[in-house]
């Protein structure tokens, strides 16, 4: 049996990463902010990753029940969708805080259990290697942070013997697609400045997450990090076409036909 920690371990991809693991005999540590009732070879931890001290108080938690963990896997992230000149500095801050330094402090804080071999697996984005759409930056520009993190962290750990990767996908069917509609309406709503394009932009929202893949397509793939002899820096999945081929064209004509679509 091995001992893995997930974050955001009760959202729509952790949760099903947990369960998939837990039925394979590992006993897995589900760190979330809110968490359910203990399941078997799953048990939860109330942690909220943007404070070091609920951070360091679920490492004891786990410290006191194991010696080692064979592999972290973050699932824990906050969506943003707003404008860079409107959206309030707490806001700004905020995704940064959860999506780049939570994962900072998991790492840094459950360092001491990791043994040679183990795994550390992140979550970014099909965003993060790609240029940053309108309205989309904040949270391009926070799982791009994360990557850069990731592939640092990766240079680093593996003079310890430990494995970093990083899965980046697409639109998944969680809670997450319906925080991006909630987001996707608030900005639309109360943008002062891009009230026309931000109605263009919504049809654009609304194709890209109508092709997206069930949670356990992305445990298929984060098991798959976990269980792989030597595991492969980035895992890609349901990857959008139509973004992928707009990255290959230089940067210019990007911003051209960006702004030709939302302001035409």
């Amino acid at each position: 049996m091995r001992n893995i920690v997930i974050t955001g371990a009760y959202g729509g991809m952790g949760y099903a990463v947990a369960k998939s693991l837990a039925e394979r005999d590992d006993k897995v540590f589900a760190l979330d902010k809110t968490v359910r009732e203990a399941e078997e070879n799953i048990i939860p931890i109330e942690v909220d990753v943007t404070d070091m001290e609920s951070v360091e108080a679920a490492f004891e938690c786990i410290k006191s029940n194991v010696d080692n963990i064979y592999a972290i896997i973050h699932f824990a992230g906050v969506y943003r969708l707003d404008s860079l000149v409107e959206m309030s500095e707490e806001r700004f801050t905020g995704a940064f805080d959860i999506n780049l330094f939570g994962a900072y402090r998991i790492n840094k804080v459950f360092l001491p259990l990791l043994k040679e071999g183990s795994r550390i697996v992140l979550t970014t984005s099909e965003l993060a290697p790609l240029s940053p759409l309108p309205f989309t930056g904040i949270y391009g520009i926070t799982k791009t942070a994360l990557e850069k993190y990731a592939f640092s962290l990766r240079m680093e750990l593996q003079l310890l013997g430990i494995s970093v990767s990083v899965i980046r996908p697409g639109a998944v069917k969680t809670g997450l697609l319906s925080v991006s509609v909630k987001e996707l309406d608030r900005f639309c709503g109360e943008t002062q400045i891009y009230t026309y394009n931000a109605d263009k932009f919504r049809k654009i929202v609304n194709s890209v997450e109508a092709k997206s893949v069930a949670p356990q397509k992305i445990a298929d793939i984060a098991i798959r990090a976990v269980n792989a002899k030597k595991a492969r820096y980035v895992y890609n999945i349901n990857r959008n076409p139509l973004l992928r081929l707009l990255n290959c064209l230089p940067a210019g004509l990007q911003v051209a036909i960006i702004g030709k679509i939302l302001k035409s």
